[in-house]
């Protein structure tokens, strides 16, 4: 059994009150980190991730599968993953120099994501593009290009085509000639100065704006409440 253990500690000094959570027996803020008194206990909980699998039915996008095109952060990475989880992606294709979650850093991002979630590894994005398309998969590219158009008006149903969703490198964005290879170009409308986002950030807003009509009346709650009394998501 997967499981963890974890402390909720507050510091009983009234003129600092540190609140935080901190792993059961690791000697870890027994002592205040701010003013150094000794901690008080509030709560203890138990994370049982193999209980947690087991108690949610998982809603595969099965027409939607990702290739990540060289992304380099280990933790853009293992966000993607953990947010593909959270959708439901069949298959993640990791592209160049995308590290894999046997890397420990992308591991300690996914928390265990990856369990959840296939992936195969490929050394060449625009072959493994090449080959998709041979084998019928529609391809767009999350990238602002001069044709690109608004994700908002697009989305993945029972009834689509089997689809790939590129996205690219945090620098350089998607391949040239990947773009070249896509059906349409998608992009998030911005309207602040920077007109950019985090690429796993990026990556999430996508994903749920193309699967929105799964979660119209799914009833699984905001993502971080049990789904029940929650003023977040309404429930």
């Amino acid at each position: 059994m997967s499981t963890e253990f974890y402390l909720i500690r507050q510091c009983p000094n009234q003129n600092c009150n540190f609140r935080f959570p901190a792993p059961k027996n690791s000697g870890i803020g027994v002592n205040c980190p701010k003013c150094k008194s000794e901690t008080l206990i509030i709560h203890e909980i138990n994370l049982n991730h193999e209980e947690l699998y087991a108690n949610n039915e998982l809603h595969q996008a099965n027409k939607l599968n990702i290739v990540l095109d060289n992304i380099r952060s280990t933790f853009n990475v293992g966000a993607i993953f953990r947010s593909a989880d959270g959708v439901g992606i069949k298959k993640i294709h990791l592209c160049g120099i995308t590290p894999s979650p046997t890397n420990p850093k992308v591991h300690k991002t996914s928390l265990g994501s990856e369990f959840t979630v296939n992936y195969e590894t490929h050394l060449n994005t625009v072959s493994l593009i090449k080959s998709l398309k041979e084998n019928g998969y529609i391809i767009w590219a999350l990238e602002k290009t001069s044709t690109s158009q608004s994700i908002f008006n697009y989305d993945i149903s029972e009834f689509s085509q089997p689809t790939i969703l590129v996205v690219g490198n945090e620098i350089t964005g998607v391949d040239p000639d990947v773009l070249k290879l896509c059906d349409a170009h998608l992009h998030i409308p911005m309207v602040g100065l920077k007109n950019s986002l985090n690429v796993a950030i990026a990556f999430g807003i996508a994903v749920y704006s193309l699967k929105k009509n799964n979660f119209a009346s799914s009833g699984n709650g905001c993502g971080s409440c049990s789904g029940e009394n929650c003023s977040s998501c309404h429930h």
